[in-house]
């Protein structure tokens, strides 16, 4: 499952919990129990209210503390604003906490995750080591609980990809423990670099320290936002401040994958850019490095005529989608080229196998595939072809051998008749080299 993060007000601690529970409200006793565990001194009441802007209906998730009225109706957007007298607690404190408290492994090391990320932040902001950071805002009970019942969350819905949309910069200026200080905050600042930003024009705090903390754990910067599978529910938290214009509103949209990805629908990335000032020779030794990258499916060199008549080369690059950054960098780092576009796409590939045949002493690999409407068809992988000495006719007489000693294997006509009868995919004999060709 992919989980996206529209943050249409902002996103903060306590939205990220409201929202996800508004779209999986079975977890929601699980989540509460967790909050009774947390094994904080001070008596803590959680709930999730249904909210109503006026605008949108959603969920929001409510902290109380004993002889204080509830610690998330603060002043400003969705965090601590300072106006009220919160433990200050260190970061280590804070760890001995969670690394105590009655949550899964998993859950633990997610909201370690992410206080860790802010105790870094703070850090930085400050000009302190990690271990002297004293947590004012985001130490205190309810950004406790916003994180750890994101921790929870999160290890509860084991999602594959979470992605976010661009996230409001806000503007203006927050009284915090320190005093006043810019919007976005230092630490919320740091936290969102790589991210893409906008601005609304809207002033306030639009993303707090927790919030922003969140996005940075569970999402990737700069990662192409592909929404792609069947969209199966999707959920609303409220925030407690009020915007003109705009809903204060994280909305979370989950997305299964598609049925159809067991039988070879996946994702892509494509890179392209041109090069017309770096020598052949070079740019052959570069582009076999990025061919040879792991995460590289392919690469295409077309020749081109670039501006001013240059003759230069066309290059298109299939890769891995999740390691996008990675390829993108050893584009830069073995050509000459200072700019590139890319895009996330769909794409399909056959079912396949490759069998080891061997003919006339010869160990040949052929690469089966089962076209619709056609049948099976078989390809000589080249190499295992070329011998020192033997000329064009020795070579395609050895591949139509070795294509059609593939196609007659029991093994293979006996797979090949099963995934008719199954539609699945073709199990593997034996691991095939990288394709590169789609």
């Amino acid at each position: 499952m992919q989980i996206h993060l529209d943050p249409i007000g902002g996103v903060a601690g306590d939205m990220f919990v409201a929202a996800v529970l508004n779209a999986n409200p079975e977890l929601t006793p699980g989540l509460l129990k967790t909050m009774y565990g947390l094994g904080l001194p001070e008596w803590v009441n959680c709930r999730i209210e249904t909210a109503n802007d006026g605008v949108l209906a959603g969920s929001r998730f409510v902290v109380e503390c004993e002889a204080q009225p509830p610690i998330h109706h603060h002043q400003h957007a969705h965090d601590s604003d300072g106006s009220h007298d919160h433990h200050h607690r260190r970061w280590s404190d804070i760890r001995k906490l969670i690394e105590q408290a009655n949550l899964s492994s998993t859950a633990k090391q997610h909201a370690l995750g992410i206080f860790g990320l802010l105790a870094g932040a703070e850090a930085r902001v400050h000009g302190i080591p990690v271990a002297d950071v004293a947590f004012h805002e985001v130490g205190a009970i309810d950004s406790i609980v916003d994180i750890v019942g994101a921790a929870f969350l999160i290890d509860a819905l084991q999602v594959d990809r979470w992605t976010t949309s661009p996230l409001p910069l806000g503007s203006g200026q927050v009284e915090t423990a320190h005093g006043r200080l810019p919007i976005p905050a230092p630490a919320t600042a740091l936290l969102l670099e790589g991210f893409a930003v906008f601005d609304d024009g809207i002033p306030g705090e639009r993303v707090t320290p927790t919030g922003a903390a969140i996005v940075r754990y569970l999402c990737r910067p700069n990662e192409v936002q592909r929404r792609t599978g069947v969209l199966v529910r999707s959920g609303v938290g409220l925030g407690t401040k009020s915007f003109p214009g705009i809903s204060n509103v994280l909305r979370v949209i989950c997305f299964q994958q598609k049925s159809q990805a067991s039988s070879g629908h996946r994702e892509l990335l494509i890179v392209e850019f041109e090069v017309d000032d770096q020598s052949a020779e070079e740019l052959a030794a570069g582009l076999d490095r990025i061919r040879n990258d792991a995460a590289v499916f392919d690469v295409i060199q077309i020749p081109a005529i670039g501006k001013k008549g240059r003759q230069a080369s066309h290059i298109k690059i299939l890769a891995d989608p999740a390691k996008q950054e990675e390829v993108i960098a050893l584009c830069f780092q073995q050509t000459t080229t200072i700019g590139l576009r890319f895009r996330a796409t769909e794409a399909i590939a056959l079912p396949r196998q490759t069998e080891s045949v061997q003919v006339a002493g010869r160990q040949v690999r052929v690469k089966i595939v089962r076209r619709p409407g056609i049948g099976a068809t078989a390809k000589a992988e080249a190499d295992d072809l070329l011998v020192a000495g033997e000329g064009y006719s020795a070579r395609a007489e050895l591949k139509t051998k070795a294509e059609a000693q593939a196609l007659s294997s029991p093994l293979v006509a006996d797979l090949l008749d099963a995934e008719v009868q199954t539609e699945r995919p073709i199990a593997k004999r034996s691991e095939a080299p990288r394709l590169h060709h789609e």
